[in-house]
């Protein structure tokens, strides 16, 4: 059997059941249990698991890297954090850095872009061949990860403090890059993976199951991109732990609440990488930033 034990809130169909919005939490003492089915990733997926996808947009599998491997990505980011500070630098392949302080008033790196460029435990975490499985949800000979694509492997490190400059990321589809690279929208999924335990009280990922669905309308317009925030009354959130994976269709709008809390406990790092299709179209350091890049780094605080 692929899903955790005690998950089993679902409807005859292997779907969320529509009584299961809100914040995702199930009943009982287990912060971490959601009203979703949990997987394993293995190297490929099952049919419960494609079926779950395609109707809902989205996975989530349990502890796909272990929390030895999470420290160590923690400690190398603190490296390249360091880095990365002491050179001054504004963005990477035209992707701006955003930079914040954290609770000690030191600065910090809020958002990474490409740090699979800049560090080998990175680039080599993207190498694992589970990450191929994931292929199937696209079913294209042409899917890859995007390591030199988009904005290549992310990582994002929300906090609250008096001087953050990201706690939270305004509702939005991925699938908008596609426009402002002038293109159509390709088949596309982002691949989350945890590096803290978070539950829906601490803000966190909010998705809209199904909206990955609906068609060309509802992904331009069924939201303001990145400038609203506003709790949607179908959206679900994600109870995650330090080294679970998560996958959405591009499609699925999807966004980020903010802690209620600030300092410490308002902490919540998570590294995202694209799986793509379609035309190549890597960046390097003569790339220009899109628009949408741009609306991220000044808004979202």
């Amino acid at each position: 059997m692929n899903r955790d034990k005690g998950v089993k809130d679902l409807n005859g169909n292997g779907h969320l059941s529509d009584s299961h919005s809100g914040n995702g939490h199930a009943n009982g003492s287990d912060s971490f249990k959601n009203n979703y089915p949990v997987f394993q990733l293995g190297e490929k997926l099952t049919e419960e698991q494609k079926t779950f996808f395609d109707k809902n947009g989205f996975l989530h599998f349990k502890n796909f890297i272990n929390k030895e491997r999470v420290t160590q990505l923690l400690n190398a980011a603190k490296t390249l954090q360091n880095e990365w500070i002491s050179k001054g630098l504004k963005s990477i392949n035209g992707v701006p850095i955003k930079y914040g302080t954290d609770i000690n008033g030191e600065r910090i790196v809020q958002r990474f872009a490409f740090i699979n460029q800049h560090n080998e435990q990175f680039a080599e975490l993207l190498r694992d061949e589970r990450l191929k499985g994931l292929f199937d949800l696209i079913g294209t000979p042409d899917c890859r990860i995007g390591e030199t694509e988009k904005d290549g492997l992310v990582l994002n490190h929300y906090i609250n403090t008096e001087e953050s400059n990201y706690s939270q990321l305004g509702w939005h589809t991925d699938a908008l890059r596609d426009i402002f690279q002038g293109q159509k929208v390709m088949p596309m999924l982002n691949v989350g993976i945890h590096l803290d335990n978070s539950t829906t009280d601490n803000g966190g990922l909010r998705i809209i199951p199904g909206t990955h669905n609906k068609g060309l309308g509802t992904m331009l317009f069924k939201k303001v991109y990145f400038i609203s925030h506003k709790p949607d009354k179908k959206e679900v959130g994600l109870n995650v732990e330090a080294g679970d994976l998560t996958v959405h269709d591009g499609r699925l709008w999807h966004r980020v609440a903010r802690s209620p809390f600030t300092g410490e406990k308002s902490r919540r790092r998570v590294m995202y990488v694209p799986i793509i299709t379609g035309k190549f179209i890597p960046r390097d350091k003569d790339s220009k930033p899109l628009f949408y890049q741009r609306l991220i780094s000044i808004t979202n605080k």
